[in-house]
C-alpha cells in the first residue's frame, strides 16, 4: 500500500479544545483503519506543525477523503505528502531517459 505522511496544524478551535485532542487522535486512527489504512506512527511535534502522522492507505482517494473529513471537523488543517521508499525511488529513477 502507498505510504503517506500527513502534517497537521491545530486551528484556533483545535487549540481551544486541546484537552480533547488525545481522544480525537484515537478516533482518527480508528477511522483510518476502518477505511483500510494502517497507521504506522503518530507524533506530537515542535515547530511549524503540531502533529505528524505516517500511514499506509489503499489509494490517494482514501487518504484525501480522510483529510477532508478531519479538516471539516475544524480542529486541524492538513498537508499530505505521498512518500516513496528508497526502492520505489530507485525504480522510478531507472525509468529516466
Amino acid at each position: 500500500m502507498p505510504t503517506y505522511i500527513v502534517l497537521y496544524k491545530l486551528t484556533d478551535q483545535g487549540i481551544r479544545n486541546i484537552k480533547d485532542a488525545p481522544q480525537r487522535i484515537e478516533e482518527g486512527i480508528k477511522a483510518s483503519e476502518a477505511m483500510g489504512g494502517k497507521v504506522i506512527g503518530f507524533y506530537s511535534v515542535m515547530g511549524e506543525y503540531d502533529y505528524v502522522g505516517i500511514a499506509e492507505f489503499p489509494n490517494d482517494e482514501t487518504v484525501l477523503t480522510l483529510a477532508l473529513a478531519f479538516g471539516a471537523q475544524g480542529n486541524v488543517r492538513t498537508t499530505t505528502l505521498k512518500a516513496f521508499t528508497k526502492e520505489e525511488f530507485a525504480e522510478i529513477v531507472k525509468k529516466l531517459p
